[in-house]
């Protein structure tokens, strides 16, 4: 009977570990290969065929990967420079196309981000982008960046560390019928909605904090004088703006916020 070397099985951990390297490259070229796929049939909204034909394109090139990293097991990563080298470029590699595999669909629900990037273009252009037009200019990174030109609004802090109770009650007083409250700082505005808050009524919230930080540049308060401009502005522009918005293909009936805090009346 052949005896193994005792390297045969390091030889082999190492091809199998080598394997999946060469299968995350090879699912970077079947993720660059659905990139297409994902615009088309997000415009069709047929996401069951989008995923299915997307599944079926990287099981066949991860299968082409494992024979990729054997052949690389065996050549170019033979040696621990090589596997060193190998290692971090596939895996940066990878990460990246996971990236843009996330921003190659379009998605149509509000999210603080897209909500500010909304509002700023409207605020620069008069125009409403669509779900496409910002898809790549999403930060997946850091998603809570401030959008100076959106009113630097920042969503879901705590209620208890935004107001003091009397200005709670001074600004229901002021808006008794909208469901967001917004207190300016000095290096944000702070905008906390209520529980059943839609995206409506991030984007009123949104509009109303963008154009008090339009007329008031130079302060770090929200005088009653310029909240009600700010506000009136507002309301004579939201319906024709809001039905440009669900005709770009936003979703207004909901605003995810993820664990930010909401208030109850």
């Amino acid at each position: 009977m052949e005896v193994l070397s005792p390297l045969c099985p390091n030889l082999f951990l190492e091809m199998a570990g080598l394997g999946n390297f060469a299968k995350g490259m090879a699912v970077v070229a079947a993720r660059a290969t659905r990139l297409p796929i994902y615009s088309s049939f997000a415009k069709e909204g047929n996401l069951s065929d989008l995923f299915a034909k997307g599944e079926a394109i990287s099981t066949l090139f991860n299968v082409v990967g494992l024979g990729v990293g054997i052949q690389l097991a065996s050549t170019v990563c033979s040696s621990m420079q090589g596997k060193l080298l190998a290692g971090p470029l596939l895996s940066a590699i990878h990460i990246y196309s996971v990236i843009e595999e996330m921003r190659a669909t379009p998605v149509n629900t509000l999210n603080p981000q897209r909500t500010a990037m909304i509002v700023a273009d409207f605020l620069k252009t008069g125009k409403v982008s669509s779900p496409a037009d910002v898809r790549y200019r999403e930060d997946l990174l850091f998603p809570g960046r401030l959008i100076e030109e959106a009113g630097n609004v920042k969503v879901g802090r705590a209620l208890h560390d935004v107001f003091r109770p009397s200005k709670i009650n001074e600004w229901k007083e002021k808006l008794p019928e909208e469901k967001f409250l917004l207190s300016r700082g000095s290096k944000w505005t702070d905008m906390v909605l209520e529980h059943n808050a839609s995206g409506g009524d991030a984007l009123r919230g949104w509009l109303v904090a963008a154009y008090v930080g339009c007329m008031e540049k130079s302060s770090h308060e929200m005088s009653t004088q310029v909240l009600e401009d700010a506000y009136a502005k507002m309301s004579n522009i939201f319906s024709p703006f809001l039905a440009e918005v669900q005709a770009k293909g936003w979703h207004t009936d909901q605003f995810l916020d993820g664990t930010g805090s909401r208030f109850a009346r």
